[in-house]
């Protein structure tokens, strides 16, 4: 059984099989409820969820947040402390002076170099304390893959699915015996595949930069922001990283995208590994990747 629904941003398909047709569909319904839960959660543009409310109010005091955010809030910390600030989830004021993200708040000035290092605090109790005034998180970069990660739970949790599969935009992860299969396209050329990468109880998830060809190849749309405020400098046009973990994998692509090949040792802590497409379209694949790519003619 497949089924798609739009959430996150992007269409969200799920597969899954099993011999009780009525339990797959039960289980199928429950992984697009903890999808829509984070959603509800996590989304920069919904005025309640709860980004929108520590936005608003966690630095004048703390802000209690459903457990999921939490969970997300302390790897997203983690994550920064271990990248040296690379991964960092306050870029909202950059990503809006960038247009990627809304300006919430018409009559507010935004400073896109308002970068807060450690600006998250999190206490007992699930509460949340911003350190800077200035302060404004998105978890654009992290919040997808968490939900691939609870949607799958979600399947596990039926324990009558012999297998499935979470696809949201690009963010995936699968269970049981069988093998599924991505393509991974070059982000100057979409229609060009340059592998196929098969993958079994993992994640995968991949980032690009996005180029507008009717302006210039050069052009990047990339929401990508390294710890200067500025698009990554470097020469890696698309990452694709597979981890035990979607939410993992997704931050990853992040950190990758900026720091290249000096992310290795991050990689290796997570039990992760990279696929690199180069901005001359060279493919660079970790080790271990070797058996899983399957590199287009």
């Amino acid at each position: 059984m497949r089924r798609a629904r739009p959430l996150l941003g992007t269409f969200v398909e799920i597969e899954a099989s099993g011999p009780d047709r009525a339990e797959v569909n039960r289980a199928v319904d429950a992984a697009f409820e903890a999808v829509a839960v984070v959603h509800r959660l996590m989304s920069f543009h919904d005025s309640e969820s709860d980004v929108s409310r520590l936005n608003r109010e966690a630095f004048d005091r703390p802000v209690k947040v459903h457990a999921w955010t939490f969970r997300v809030l302390e790897t997203s910390v983690e994550l920064h402390h271990r990248s040296n600030g690379v991964f960092d989830v306050a870029v909202a004021p950059a990503l809006q002076s960038m247009g990627v993200l809304p300006k919430l708040d018409a009559d507010a000035p935004i400073d896109a170099q308002a970068r807060t290092p450690d600006a998250i605090e999190l206490r007992n109790g699930q509460m949340v304390r911003f350190r800077h005034r200035q302060a404004r998180i998105d978890l654009g970069g992290i919040a997808k893959g968490f939900a691939v990660d609870r949607a799958l739970e979600a399947l596990r949790e039926s324990g009558s699915l012999a297998w499935g599969l979470v696809n949201a935009g690009g963010d995936l992860a699968a269970f049981g015996a069988q093998v599924q299969s991505a393509h991974v396209r070059y982000p100057r050329d979409p229609g060009r595949v340059v592998c196929r990468v098969e993958f079994a109880n993992e994640a995968l998830a991949s980032t690009a930069r996005r180029f507008d060809p009717f302006r210039s190849v050069e052009t990047s749309g990339s929401a990508i922001i390294g710890p200067d405020g500025q698009a990554p400098a470097n020469a890696i046009d698309g990452v694709t990283v597979r981890a035990p973990s979607c939410m993992i994998a997704d931050a990853l692509t992040k950190i990758v995208a900026i720091s290249g090949t000096d992310a290795a040792g991050l990689l290796e802590l997570y039990n992760a590994s990279a696929l690199l497409i180069t901005s001359d379209g060279e493919v660079q694949i970790s080790s271990d990747w070797q058996n899983a790519v399957h590199l287009a003619a």
